[in-house]
């Protein structure tokens, strides 16, 4: 029998990109939007597309990742961002790999070309990637894309309600002994807006301090 698979899109002004993110759902893949404070009418874009709402109040990517798997009604969830960079096909070979036998499956983003990642944030990545493998995370990147059992997520305990969110998940689950699955994901330019978190040097900076502490919280 083939596995309901829910979508969670975390939001903060996204209502440009929202609805060629939802349009690209596959088959079978249902989206909730967790709307993260935005202005820009978020919200009303995405049920106008159909998609289910909720609104988490707490500034914080980390919030808005946790209200979604507390929301969501199936056991198989994906997180994936909301600006049209990855699109959601991609999401297919995730959820085979955990249907097939893996506790969390992340995607590597692949830049078509080097315009779409600047190289702050490539380099950004590249030093938290290289700290998470030394904590024992098989890892290149920090899963911007993922899939797993919502339940099994909720029960990691992962507190952080901000950017770390992803980095204290992939920390914890491999400390849990998680078997996690890597694969390349292709990374496009943003659909619109810009990024919260690479958009600029100082962003990239505090970020990358950010979820170093994350990496390094025992």
């Amino acid at each position: 029998m083939t596995e309901t698979v829910e979508v969670v899109l975390p939001c903060l002004n996204e209502a440009e990109a929202l609805p060629g993110v939802l349009r690209a759902m596959p088959d079978g893949y249902t989206a909730l939007v967790v709307d993260n404070g935005s202005t820009d009418g978020t919200a009303e874009v995405a049920r106008r597309c159909g998609a289910r709402v909720v609104v988490e109040r707490r500034r914080g990517y980390g919030a808005a990742v946790h209200t979604g798997l507390e929301q969501a009604r199936g056991d198989l969830v994906a997180v994936l961002d909301a600006d049209g960079s990855i699109h959601p096909s991609e999401l297919l070979t995730l959820v085979r790999l955990v249907t097939g036998g893996a506790d969390l499956a992340v995607g590597r983003r692949v830049a078509a070309d080097r315009s779409v990642q600047p190289w702050h944030a490539r380099a950004g990545n590249a030093v938290l990637s290289a700290m998470l493998r030394r904590r024992g995370v098989p890892v290149h990147d920090i899963a911007s894309v993922r899939v797993g059992r919502r339940e099994r997520l909720l029960a990691l305990g992962v507190a952080d309600r901000a950017f770390g969110y992803p980095v204290e998940l992939l920390r914890r689950a491999a400390d849990s002994g998680w078997r996690i699955e890597e694969v390349d994901v292709a990374y496009l330019p943003r659909a619109g807006g810009k990024s919260k978190v690479s958009g600029s040097v100082l962003g990239t900076v505090r970020a990358v301090r950010d979820l170093g502490t994350a990496v390094l919280r025992s």
